[in-house]
């Protein structure tokens, strides 16, 4: 599939990229795009929630009234479950929720990914470009040169770009980051995928590993 390459202003530069049948060709694998995504989410959970159960709520264990004659219920410690400020039953606890997924799976999922993008032709390619210094206005100059409205977007950078990095920060609905930390979920998330000629040429490279 082959690419016009824009400038910062949006304009044609005249030079074509080539995006690789073997990464944004290929029939995309929903089940893998499944997993990867759900194994995302996943390890953004902090699993630190936690509530008390009835050994370690503070209070006094003494019965509360005697076992028979009353009426009611029998009731033990003031700490139990049933009572107002009691231990809570089966209540939530610490936990890790990441797990494990192998590496030809996560790339198919990736690739599958980017393809979809291709196949809706969401791809901008920009030719390659610098900030001088790190300015909100200049990341939402090149957003209007562009043209993509309201829609989310993802721009992807061979490498770090600090000045690019800060200059988006700012911005809603844009997510800025290098080629190497391409997940699945960032890319199916973004309206539009934005790609610079550099950035091509090193996701040929990573998934042809």
């Amino acid at each position: 599939m082959e690419v016009k390459v824009l400038n910062i202003s949006g304009k044609e530069t005249g030079a074509k990229v080539q995006l690789p049948e073997s990464v944004f060709g290929i029939e995309p694998n929903d089940h893998a795009i499944y997993l990867d995504v759900k194994q995302y989410l996943a390890n953004q959970r902090q699993g630190t929630h936690k509530s008390k159960q009835r050994n370690e709520i503070a209070g006094s264990t003494r019965k509360l009234y005697k076992q028979k004659g009353t009426g009611g219920a029998r009731a033990g410690s003031i700490k139990s479950p049933l009572f107002n400020g009691g231990g809570r039953v089966f209540g939530p606890q610490p936990r890790d929720y990441s797990f494990k997924l192998n590496k030809k799976l996560k790339s198919l999922a990736r690739k599958s990914a980017l393809a979809y993008k291709a196949k809706d032709n969401n791809v901008v390619v920009l030719e390659d470009f610098n900030f001088d210094t790190a300015k909100t206005k200049n990341y939402t100059s090149l957003l209007a040169a562009l043209n993509v409205g309201t829609q989310k977007t993802l721009l992807v950078l061979p490498a770090q770009n600090n000045n690019i990095y800060l200059s988006s920060r700012n911005v809603q609905k844009t997510k800025v980051i290098s080629a190497a930390d391409l997940n699945t979920y960032d890319v199916l998330n973004a309206g539009v995928l934005v790609l610079t000629a550099d950035s091509v040429k090193t996701l040929e490279e990573a998934f042809a590993k």
